[in-house]
């Protein structure tokens, strides 16, 4: 039996109409303008199940996996990718690591798209490697007391929480284990503000546009004991295991904005005349769309395969490194050419080639480097 089947067939035919719908004219309205995906966008996409798509369907979710949330992110993306991201904003993996009476609370909100999240994790001087996080998390009585910087904090105003991850140990206190001592944590928070004890100011992107990504400063932000997430110095772990969904929704993202960019560039060499033709006649633009496609749906049958091996069980480090880093190189390469299509008409705002460009640029950067996932597979094939 082939991957796509009924079920997933008709998953797919909803996350596409809802995005020629919905998603494509708002991007296409609200981009430009750098404005915020409205409240209504998520809130419709609550109603269509999207958010607690991989949810138990004991705590009200779909009860599916990785391939059918991948679907939905790819076509998504294929609108705009900030769109096809916030999906993640509701993982109940971090909610299952709380307190029992917390999840009876949040994790109907998070299946529903009513509670989302944003994650704090990197820092100014912090991006893959994890053992530098300086931001403290200090005991007090029943609080934590968490003073320091964060960085890349995306929707860290809309949402209705921050995870921010920050040292319970200090690094020199475990030199040999300097990923040890770090500690996640849950700070509820009013939608639309920053957490009391915490400021910060957008950072100014060059695309990922429909939400905010910040730069904050904690000051003795204090955060009950009961929204420690899991163990006290235990968040690397929780941090490393379930990175394979993470890298092949990174895939997904960037599959959907290659097809988007494919598609615009299709219906342009149909419509743009040069030389008394349509420049879809011409053999090197062609060919050219050819290797495209062709790029765009070998990477899409490898993220079927890394998603049917995560749904399966068990590890696949390597395989979600690969779709992971393939994906991204792809994305860039086939943006560009599809923004080379519509040449001078590609470099503007009329056409959102552009926007597909420019946000297939940061998959190479998020969820772990091109270069980091080189290493992971070249650490699996050769040893480290």
């Amino acid at each position: 039996m082939g991957y796509m089947t009924e079920e997933r067939k008709m998953i797919k035919k909803v996350a596409a109409e809802f995005t020629n719908n919905v998603v494509l004219p708002l991007a296409n309205e609200l981009d430009p303008k750098k404005s915020m995906m409205p409240r209504s966008l998520i809130e419709k996409m609550g109603e269509l199940g999207f958010f607690g798509i991989k949810a138990p369907e004991e705590m009200g979710g779909s009860g599916m996996g990785c391939f059918e949330y991948c679907l939905i992110a790819e076509e998504l993306s294929r609108g705009w990718m900030s769109v096809g991201s916030i999906i993640a904003r509701s993982d109940i993996n971090v909610l299952k690591n709380l307190k029992p009476e917390v999840q009876e609370r949040l994790i109907p909100r998070a299946v529903s798209g009513d509670f989302l999240m944003a994650a704090a994790l990197s820092e100014p001087g912090v991006g893959s490697d994890l053992s530098g996080i300086k931001c403290r998390a200090e005991k007090d009585g029943d609080y934590y007391v968490i003073t320091g910087s964060k960085y890349w904090v995306t929707y860290a105003d809309g949402s209705d929480a921050i995870v921010v991850f920050a040292r319970t140990i200090p690094r020199e206190d475990n030199p040999t284990k300097p990923y040890m001592g770090i500690s996640g944590f849950l700070i509820e928070k009013p939608r639309g503000e920053l957490p009391a004890g915490c400021s910060g100011s957008p950072i100014p992107k060059i695309g990922y546009y429909g939400w905010n990504t910040f730069e904050l400063a904690f000051n003795s932000c204090r955060v009950h004991k009961d929204f420690l997430i899991g163990q006290e110095g235990g968040a690397f772990k929780l941090l490393t295991s379930g990175l394979e969904t993470p890298r092949a929704h990174t895939a997904a993202r960037s599959i959907g904005a290659a097809q988007g960019a494919l598609d615009c560039a299709n219906l342009y060499a149909k419509e743009r005349v040069q030389f008394g033709k349509p420049i879809a006649q011409f053999q090197d633009l062609r060919f050219k769309i050819a290797r495209m496609a062709t790029d765009i749906e070998a990477a899409r049958q490898l993220m079927y395969s890394v998603c049917d091996k995560i749904d399966a069980g068990g590890r696949c480090d390597k395989e979600a490194a690969m779709v992971k880093y393939f994906a991204a190189e792809m994305s860039e390469r086939v943006t560009s050419d599809a923004l080379q299509i519509l040449g001078g008409a590609g470099y503007t705002q009329h056409f959102p080639v552009e926007r597909y460009w420019r946000d297939a640029r940061l998959t190479k950067i998020f969820e772990g480097t091109s270069e980091i996932q080189l290493r992971i597979i070249s650490d699996h094939l050769l040893g480290r």
